[in-house]
This record gives C-alpha cells, structure tokens and sequence, in this order.
C-alpha cells in the first residue's frame, strides 16, 4: 500500500469520528448525564482512569451471558469482557449458582477454609508450580510476585519491558506507555515514570527493556544484581504482541544464568490462552506466575505461584504475605467454579475455535479491501491491528494507525460492538458467545471496511 492510499484512510478515517462522535452522543445522552453527576464526586466520573474516554464512557445498566446494556436503553455484544475477566461470561449461571451457595455461609471468615486448597491444586494442575497464595487483584499479585523475588534473591533491582503493564503499584509504573520523546534510545531505553508521585529511588531500581530481544535482557542482567525480570510472555497492552520463536526460552536460559527470578505477569493470558495459560501453551515454565481476571470470572481475586524455593520464602516467613480479603470464601467458591465445572478442556477448545473463526473472517474483510492491518490470536483473545506487519515491541506499536483504530472503535460501538476503548487491548470471546455475535461482529467489522474505503 502507498503512502498516499494509506493517508487517504487516515482522511477518511477523521470523517468517520467526526460523524460517529456525532451519534454517539445523540445516542447515549443518559450516559453523558451520568457521568457528569459521577465527576461532580468521582476524579473523572468513573472509579478507575481506565474507564474514563471521550466524550465520556457508556454507563452500564446490566449484562448477561456475552451482552452488556447501557442506561440509554441500548445492547452491545460485549467483546470487552472486563478487560479480558470474564471469560465465563457476565452473570454465567454455573457461577452465579456457587456465589449464592457461599453467600449462605458467610462472606469472610479470616481463618482458613478448605475452598483455599481446593483452588491451590486446581492452578497446581494447570500450571505446574507446587505453591500458591492468594491476592485481590493482580496488581496485589506482581506485587507480592516482586517482593518474593526479592526476598529470595537478596537483590533490589528489577526489569521490565518497555510499554508492559503489570497493575498499579509503584514499582511497575515505568514506562508504561512512555511518549518517544521520553523514552530514548530503542536499544537502552530510558526508565519515564507513567505517573506522578513515583519517587526517584523507584526509578533507579527498575531497568527497561525491549520485548523480543533477549540480548537486551542479557545486557541487563551483566551485573548478577537484578532480583527479577517481570513480563507478559504475550504482551497484551499493546494489542496482542506475541514473543518471537525462541524468545521465551532464551529468557529462561538468561535468567537462570544469572541469579534473577522470571516472573510471568499471566494476568489477561491466565486460562484465556488454553489450559495452563501462556506458560503449558510455550512449555517454558517461569520462577512464579501471576493470575487474576478470568480465574474468579469477575469476583475480585488474585494468585500468585511458584517454584518451592521461592514459595518458601513466606512459609520460612523471611517474607510476610497478608491481606484480610485474601483467599476469601466468596472469590475461592469463584474460582472452584470456573477452574473446576466451567472452564473445561472441550469449552475451552470451542471457544477458541470460535474465535479462530472470528478472526478468520475479520482477515477475510482485510484482505478483500487491502486494508493495511492483520489479526492476531491467542486463544480466547483477538485483535486487529492496524498495521501490516506483526508488531515485536512497544516501538513498532507505537507506529500503528490510532485514527483509523479509533474510527473502527466508534463505528462499532455505535452498532452495538462494545470494543475495549483504549485501542491498546485485545477482545474476549467468551465461553457464552455465540456465532450469532461472532456473525454480527464481523458484519460490522465489514461494513466499517467498506466505508472506510469508498
């Protein structure tokens, strides 16, 4: 494609927002009223900056099995998802049916409960890491991954790659999304903190890193200094960035030489990418894993997994793990329900063919309208990406067409396709889609292309 034809679509693009921004909101006046109210008490009107876009968010009024309805009345296909948490769907019955039978005997006890173990095992047989405990969140979960790591290592320092995110504790907010004015060379690239209040000593102990490029990682383990090196083995805040063959197996081996602790942040991949998440699907097993999202089904839960040796850190209590919410009975009643009656091998398997077949069909629209963009999967996962080569790193996303991105957006979500609105996710198919949404997605999908190049 030229770099005329390619600006041609960038124009065309621009036309489009300015006429579904228009529509938008027309169509969704309650959501504005909403959320002017929210802000007049909520920074931004909406309880986490994620969900604060312009002109301002849909407002949710309810949801069921893979829809999602806002308070103006209007139906989406939700390929959302909760930001990938709900793979067994909204309000899944099976789930519903363990909450409400936990609700009978209690919400927290603060003592053990047998449902803990159950859980344990369950992510023991997927995994293959011996020891786990419990979070709310998956921030809590690399949290806690990184103190561990550190507390067995005996080191400070860490490494992350340049435009992953790995929740919102302090020494994870660098160069989340850092602008390229900042962010320096691609080869050694600056630490930029992706918010204020994050202290200079923070900065100096996390070293970034280009993904896909093992040699990097390699320059920065050279000290034998560096406690852990925390990555997504599938980048997923940047689309869906897969990891070059080789790559996570070459990062085994470079930490292994060195003394430092690999973290796997399996947070969006967990069981969305198959049964033992991104770890079982490449065969490369990390020193501890973090989960959160899809294995509560939308209860608030977290885990974190690991090697003994590192787990016994906190049985050794060289390391205090704690937090009154953790391993409640209401999240591990979720999480026995999802890993254990759901989320079997046969759902899981028909739902990632369904969305093979998504994908297949969106590729079939690229290809007959020589858009400049292709697909991208890991199991239950998707996304189209606005650029004609697969990207490697935050770099080559960051040169990826935001217009026409964003034009795709707002033309599907005004006919009822609710898309992640951050343009940096990815979508979920989940285990209560049906070929009716897939059908009624990839027709809009279609029609979007179409108008885009007329």
């Amino acid at each position: 494609m030229t770099t005329a034809t390619q600006q041609r679509l960038v124009v065309r693009a621009k036309e489009i927002i300015a006429a579904e921004l228009e529509r938008y909101i027309e169509r969704t006046a309650e959501s504005q009223r909403a959320t002017g109210r929210a802000r007049e008490v909520i920074p931004l009107g909406v309880p986490s900056s994620f969900q604060a876009y312009d002109p301002h968010p849909i407002v949710a009024a309810r949801a069921r099995g893979s829809w999602i309805e806002d308070i103006d009345g209007h139906r989406y296909v939700d390929l959302n998802m909760g930001f990938g948490a709900l793979y067994v769907g909204h309000a899944n019955p099976v789930l519903r049916a363990a909450l409400v039978d936990q609700l009978d005997d209690g919400l927290l006890y603060v003592t053990p409960c047998e449902s803990n173990a159950d859980a344990a095992v369950a992510l023991r047989e997927r995994f293959g890491l011996p020891q786990w405990r419990f979070t709310n969140s998956g921030t809590e979960a690399t949290m806690d991954a990184i103190r561990v790591a550190r507390g067995y290592t005996g080191r400070t320092r860490i490494v992350k790659v340049e435009g992953g995110y790995h929740g919102h504790h302090d020494a994870v907010m660098v160069s989340m999304k850092p602008s390229l004015a900042e962010a320096g060379s691609a080869h050694a690239p600056n630490s930029v903190p992706s918010t204020e209040g994050i202290g200079a000593g923070v900065l100096g102990d996390v070293t970034v890193i280009a993904f896909n490029d093992a040699d990097a990682l390699e320059r920065a383990l050279s000290a034998y200094d560096v406690a852990a090196f925390i990555v997504e083995p599938v980048m997923q805040n940047i689309g869906i960035c897969m990891p070059q063959p080789g790559y996570l197996q070459a990062v085994r081996r470079v930490c292994s030489q060195h003394g430092t602790a690999l973290i796997f942040d399996e947070v969006k991949t967990g069981i969305t990418a198959g049964w033992g998440g991104a770890t079982r699907h490449f065969g490369v097993t990390p020193d501890l894993v973090c989960l959160a999202k899809s294995i509560g089904g939308g209860v608030p839960v977290g885990a974190f997994g690991g090697r003994q040796e590192f787990m016994d850190t906190i049985t050794e209590k060289r390391v205090v793990h704690q937090g009154t919410y953790n391993g409640n009975p209401l999240s591990m009643a979720a999480v026995r329900a999802v890993l254990g009656v759901i989320c079997t091998p046969a759902v899981m398997d028909a739902t990632a063919a369904r969305n093979r077949r998504m994908l297949a069909a969106c590729q079939s629209v690229i290809d007959a309208h020589d858009l400049p963009a292709h697909t991208v999967e890991m199991g239950a996962k998707g996304c189209v990406t606005w650029s004609v080569d697969p990207i490697r790193n935050y770099r080559a996303y960051k040169a990826t067409d935001f217009d026409v991105a964003y034009a795709q957006w707002i033309w599907g979500i005004n006919r009822g396709i609710m898309l992640p609105p951050g343009l940096d996710e990815q979508w979920l198919i989940s285990v209560m889609h049906t070929d009716a949404d897939v059908d009624h997605h990839t027709q809009v999908f279609a029609d979007f292309a179409a108008a885009l190049t007329r």
